[in-house]
């Protein structure tokens, strides 16, 4: 069956790591070029997939807990599993994974929130990152199958034998142009049940004098986000957990007597779900961004004229981590001229912007991202890992151009 947005592209879902392999070994040989996939739910982010890119390997097949240490608190799993299916069976020991639905997912969809191994893939993180880091933090170990179908494994099951080359911190981000993810090895919390949700709505300067103070203190709230939506003003979104109900009352009580003393209205609302769910569109918007950059200057991002110049927009930032997404939600499409503007803004910053979705019949009109100043050192790394530019072709980041639309000799 196609993948999504890929109706006259052919998918491979073989049964086994042994077989997947073979095919890729096959295919080296013959020089095919393919594409590493989950279940395809996010391939059409980013740049287009070239009209060369060969037939998507999907690991939809390949879906199984292969370890689950409960007493060591780690997890090894089939990279095809699907992310929602992996938080399902930890709950069941009271674990889990910390690190937000990826944007898009739909908890009356499952399958929406994509797999582990693509979200290793994409390397992006949310909120929960302001107290539980990233995804690349989260792997201790990593199984692969590089391009010639040979596999490979770095790291460990356990946390004190991980060691040697950090192939985990290159796979993660990587959009599946290095090597294909074939299993992944997680670091798992116990889950806190006793939570709480604090909103904050001031103006831009108050709330952001708030984060500077909350960011600097011994709080240790496990997200802290900035929305923006087009309905209303700007507000902080802020949860913490603990041990014991009373323990987040008392963390309540104190950020109200902050929040008061910046004259930030707050306001308790209950947190259900230990993974706080993201309110977003049930389609794909016209354009969907991604942004990182440094804290601090979020708030002068948001109040920039760039920003502000633009209409339907809704924005969720981690204000602790400095990256989120901001999509349309209504109007006409936002010219392009507008989102080079905003790009222009973001790097005067100090940060980056990716387009993640846009409109138009020209897919790629906008370069997804632009191109590092460490382009050779990825250009190099790319070819060790890749020699025949098979994988993903014009899709690894930091490479605004496809490597072989500037060396047509390799």
């Amino acid at each position: 069956m196609p993948e999504q947005g890929l109706s006259s592209t052919a998918v491979l879902a073989p049964n086994s790591v042994e077989e997947l392999g073979q095919l890729i070994a096959a295919m080296h040989a013959d020089g095919t070029p393919w594409v590493p996939s989950g279940l395809g739910s996010r391939l059409h982010w980013g740049p287009p997939l070239a009209a060369d890119a060969g037939p998507v390997l999907s690991m939809r097949q390949l879906s199984g807990i292969i370890d689950h240490a409960v007493d060591d608190l780690t997890i090894t799993v089939d990279a095809g599993m699907p992310l929602a299916d992996l938080q399902a069976a930890l709950a069941d020991h009271q674990q889990w994974l910390p690190l937000n639905w990826p944007w898009g997912s739909s908890m009356a969809s499952p399958s929406s929130a994509g797999t582990i191994g693509g979200l290793v893939a994409r390397g992006l993180s949310g909120g929960l990152r302001q107290r539980h880091l990233g995804v690349r933090d989260q792997i201790i170990g990593i199984s692969l199958i590089r391009s010639d179908g040979v596999s490979a494994r770095a790291g460990g099951r356990v946390v004190k034998n991980v060691a040697g080359y950090d192939l985990m911190r290159l796979l993660c981000g990587s959009w599946g142009s290095l090597a294909l993810i074939s299993g992944v090895t997680l670091r798992v919390q116990p889950l806190r049940e006793p939570r709480g949700l604090l909103v904050l709505e001031g103006e831009l300067s108050q709330l952001e004098a708030l984060r500077a103070e909350l960011v600097g203190s011994s709080f240790t709230p496990e997200w802290i986000d900035w929305e923006l939506r087009p309905d209303q003003g700007p507000r902080i979104l802020l949860g913490v957990a603990s041990i014991s109900d009373a323990a987040v009352v008392d963390q309540l009580n104190r950020l109200e007597r902050l929040a008061a003393q910046q004259g930030v209205s707050a306001e308790r609302q209950p947190w259900d779900h230990p993974i706080p769910e993201e309110s977003g569109p049930s389609a794909d918007p016209p354009w969907l961004l991604r942004l990182c950059l440094p804290p601090a200057q979020l708030q002068q991002l948001l109040s920039s004229q760039e920003c502000t110049a633009l209409s339907g927009w809704h924005w969720r930032l981690a204000a602790g981590a400095g990256s989120g997404e901001g999509w349309q939600t209504s109007g006409l499409p936002t010219p392009d001229y507008q989102i080079e503007a905003l790009r222009r803004r973001v790097m005067a910053l100090g940060g980056q912007l990716s387009v993640l979705i846009q409109p138009g019949t020209q897919p790629g009109a906008l370069p997804a991202w632009l191109d590092a100043p460490s382009r050779p050192l990825i250009e190099a790394m790319k070819r060790q890992f890749d020699p025949k530019q098979q994988l993903s072709r014009g899709r690894l980041p930091g490479m605004a151009a496809p490597l072989n639309s500037r060396h047509s000799g390799n």
